[in-house]
């Protein structure tokens, strides 16, 4: 008799549904996955929808440090040793969000190198855009931190279709995230709309012409 072969492991496809050790939670608009200082204990990974991703110092003073989307990891501090959240999730949107138990996530990147593959190549894409964010912060004005943001949010640069049309989103968060003052975020957004770069009525379309002021310094507004 021939020998029946098991199906190559599809990481995706494994992502797609609740089994042993990992389950699906839709979550609503504000809604929290985990806070700060919670027991860390699994791995969670973004179907559809945004996060925010927010920490409190000891003083109180809250700072949002970044927003996810679909395809992302959070929380995975857990497998490296992490025994409490430093940070707290929550939902920007509906959100779909599949948990992954912390053993079942060792045991995927010890037995399942697709899966691993996937998972660093998410490690090393997070890594380089902490690296960039940096540079972000230290050498480019608060204009063009605010452009590189909303280009962020709206998926362009990244793979699949890009998501002009963002979830409604604060200007009080943009000015957090970006480290300026709402009020220049105000003055940013109106310019942007006067060259055409964004469309924004409560809701923010981002144009494929903003990514130039971001990549072509002969581009940038003068001010």
């Amino acid at each position: 008799m021939a020998k029946r072969h098991n199906p190559p492991f599809d990481p995706k496809a494994f992502l797609c549904g609740a089994g042993k050790g990992r389950s699906i939670t839709t979550y609503r608009k504000n809604q929290t996955v985990f806070s700060q200082g919670e027991p860390a204990n699994a791995v969670f990974y973004i179907q559809k929808g945004k996060m925010r991703v927010s920490v409190v110092s000891d003083r109180g003073k809250e700072a949002i440090v970044s927003i996810l989307g679909p395809d992302d990891f959070f929380g995975e501090g857990c497998i490296s040793g992490q025994t409490l959240r430093t940070a707290t999730i929550d939902a920007m949107s509906e959100s779909v969000v599949v948990r992954i138990e912390k053993e079942e996530m060792v045991r995927l990147l010890h037995e399942e190198p697709s899966f691993s593959e996937m998972f660093m190549t998410h490690l090393l894409n997070r890594t380089m855009r902490v690296e960039a964010d940096l540079i972000d912060q230290l050498f480019n004005s608060s204009e063009r931190r605010l452009a590189r943001l909303l280009l962020i949010l709206a998926n362009y640069g990244n793979e699949g279709k890009p998501e002009p049309l963002l979830a409604k989103i604060s200007q009080e968060t943009l000015a957090e995230m970006i480290g300026t003052t709402r009020s220049r975020v105000s003055f940013f957004m109106n310019r942007f709309r006067k060259l055409g770069f964004i469309t924004y009525n409560g809701h923010i379309e981002v144009h494929k012409s903003l990514l130039n002021l971001v990549l072509h310094e002969q581009h940038q507004i003068k001010n």
